[in-house]
């Protein structure tokens, strides 16, 4: 890959879907985990992992094809302003970097995503089970605080706060699982 390459993908990155991308994942794994707490290690990490994946790619697909359905209801729009024929915009550059920051940042989701939905998982390959679920939470608890404050820095809010709010989500997910789990018992 050519350095003119990379700075065209850099260029297209969207942060937020990468943030978004890992908090979605950190936190739909942790309540599978948790939620699966009950059953066998192996099932364990093959819920979470499984589940990773799938929600990764449902990710990928919601961003590309709900994207694209906003780019194209705005081509459409534009070309009627402009009384253009219908599609004659898809050959600008302007559509045509749109469409590739579109499928970078749906990428970048849905990989996020998946790599986030690892972590809470990662205890379980090396740890006792009951050690491995707290393992799993303070993890995941530290990973949420640590985008919380990198938020906090791009918004220019307080940073410890916008790091709790965040951690306050992940508690209240793992709250939730916890009592789901123990509801089936």
């Amino acid at each position: 890959m050519k350095l003119k390459d990379i700075s065209r993908l850099i260029e297209n990155f969207d942060m937020r879907y990468i943030i978004r991308g890992l908090i979605d994942g950190s936190l739909s794994s942790l309540g599978v985990v948790i939620g699966a707490s009950g059953g066998d290690v192996s099932i364990i990490i093959a819920a979470g992992i499984g589940g990773g994946v799938a929600n990764g790619i449902s990710n990928i697909l919601g961003a590309l094809t709900a994207e694209r359905a906003i780019l194209e209801g705005m081509r459409s729009s534009q070309e009627k302003a402009l009384l253009k024929e219908e599609g004659s915009l898809k050959t600008t550059l302007f559509y045509k970097k749109a469409l590739n920051k579109t499928a970078v940042s749906g990428i970048g989701d849905g990989v996020s995503t998946t790599f986030g939905s690892v972590i809470p998982v990662i205890p379980f390959l090396f740890l006792r089970k009951d050690l491995a679920v707290i393992t799993a939470i303070i993890i995941t608890l530290a990973i949420l605080f640590g985008l919380g404050v990198f938020i906090g820095k791009i918004s220019k809010e307080n940073l410890a706060i916008s790091g709790l709010k965040m951690v306050l989500g992940g508690l209240i997910v793992a709250l939730i699982s916890f009592t789901i789990e123990h509801m089936f018992k």
